[in-house]
Parts: structure tokens; sequence; C-alpha cells
């Protein structure tokens, strides 16, 4: 039973919606220069699977609902896009991500192919803004970003 101020339970299931689904750098950089390494973010796990909401920012930043650091349940919060890669849509069915997402961008008529078209454009500028970040400064040896570790550099 809720009180006053709190809302009630949705009587039926929650509607399904489409989401972009990214993972953490596994390890980013940080601290002068980008010399320091830190695994994936303060609230999320390097590797950690999460739920794009919504973009906010001019798309630096990503509403996201997942897993954090030694919990279970689902939380919502903000995550740079620069600490994310691997977008691609996804048909989200899973009550605990919809109730802690409570919406989405990518709703309605067309949502699934704004959520195809935003993937590979989210992936693009997630890289260059992982790149524009360190402009100036070498990377430290041995280095363990994301851009040193993956396999197409």
């Amino acid at each position: 039973m809720s009180t006053p101020d709190e809302p009630d339970e949705p009587d039926g299931p929650l509607e399904p919606l489409w989401m972009l689904v990214a993972n953490v750098v596994e390890w980013r950089r940080c601290g002068e220069g980008g010399q320091g390494q830190r695994p994936g973010t303060k609230t999320f796990k390097g590797g950690a699977k999460l739920y794009v909401c919504d973009l906010v920012e001019g798309r630096d930043v990503c509403r996201v609902v997942g897993r954090p650091r030694n919990s279970r349940r689902y939380v919502h919060g903000y995550v740079h896009a620069r600490h994310l890669h691997t977008f691609r849509p996804k048909f989200v069915r899973s009550p605990a991500v919809l109730r802690a997402a409570e919406w989405s961008g990518f709703w309605g008529e067309g949502a699934a192919a704004d959520a195809a078209w935003a993937a590979p454009f989210m992936e693009q500028h997630a890289r260059e803004l992982r790149g524009e970040r360190w402009l100036d400064w070498h990377h430290p040896t041995p280095c363990l970003c994301h851009e040193c570790l993956s396999p197409g550099r």
C-alpha cells in the first residue's frame, strides 16, 4: 500500500521500449594530462551493461539505467558518452529496467529505426569525444584505456 505522497504501482504490465544499450569502458584516463587510469566510472564497473534512455547536453551525456557497483538493483544516472562503447539498439521488456527507466527517448512510431540510426552515430560520437579529451597528451605506458585496448586501433 502506498502513502498519499507515493505514486501507485502500475496496474498492468509495463509497455516495452526501444533503448540503446552500451557498455562502460574497462579503463578510462583521468588526472593531469590523462596519465592516470581508473576502472569504469564511479558508479558503474568497467564492462557493465547500461540502457541509454535519453541523450542530454548535445548528446555528450546519456541518461542511463544499469546495475551499479555493489548492488543488484537497477538505478538511473547520468554518464558521459565518452565512457561508453558498443552502442546497439535493443527492444527492452525487462520490468525492472522499465521501472527504473520510466521512459525512453526512442518511443512511438519509428522508434526501432530511430534507435538503429542512433547506435552507430553515438558510437562514432563517443570515439570522437574520447579522442578530443586528451588531444595534446601522450598515453601513459602501459596504457589500458579503451582506445589502446581496442583491436581496431
